[in-house]
């Protein structure tokens, strides 16, 4: 069994790559429960960048491979805003609660709500290293729906959907979501890496 660190002391997004990974020989192993203290700051100004941070101060420290993720939520109408910054978008050890707060006062009687929310998901070994990237599109709700998921999920309505990411299952979230899509083309990418031979 090939065992990956997980760049992320968030554990939704652990319970998210397991999911998504299933059935692969693969063990996904939290970066803290190695790294009890692990921290890395994200000062890239990209996702990709961000993720790549992580994944290599992991392979760095630890000599095993990592896989890592980064994930911004894109509002047109704020020129991109919170983008890169969407998990900080309301300051440093601020909650889901104060980001979506933030993000709703921000955007307080605009009409146009369009957004993307985008992932870039990394894999970084001694040998290997790729990235990829998932995409989609909605819109922001003037107010929170729904309780599911984490982060921006009860204020963003996906294109196609007639819910928000915050009343989906979890397994609705995982067939569709940019973090699902992203992971999904790691998992092909990684099983024609030769990582798994």
């Amino acid at each position: 069994m090939n065992r990956i660190i997980l760049a992320s002391g968030n554990p939704d997004k652990l319970e998210e790559l397991r999911w998504l990974l299933g059935g692969l020989e693969v063990e996904v192993v939290p970066v803290r429960g190695i790294i009890p203290d692990w921290k890395v700051e994200e000062t890239g100004a990209t996702l990709e960048e961000n993720a790549y941070l992580k994944a290599r101060d992991v392979v760095r420290r630890t000599g095993m491979p990592a896989v890592a993720d980064d994930t911004g939520l894109f509002v047109d109408i704020l020129g991109g805003a919170p983008g890169v910054y969407a998990a900080r978008f309301a300051g440093f050890d601020c909650t889901y609660e104060n980001n979506i707060q933030k993000l709703l006062r921000t955007m307080l009687c605009e009409r146009n709500r369009t957004a993307s929310f985008m992932t870039s998901a990394v894999f970084v070994s001694s040998d290997i290293e790729f990235s990829v990237t998932g995409e989609i599109r909605g819109v922001i709700l003037e107010e929170p729906d729904g309780d599911s998921g984490f982060g921006y999920d009860p204020v963003f309505l996906p294109d196609g959907l007639d819910h928000t990411f915050g009343r989906c299952t979890a397994e609705e979230k995982n067939r569709i979501s940019h973090r699902a899509l992203a992971l999904r083309s790691l998992r092909e990418k990684l099983m024609g890496s030769g990582f798994l031979d």
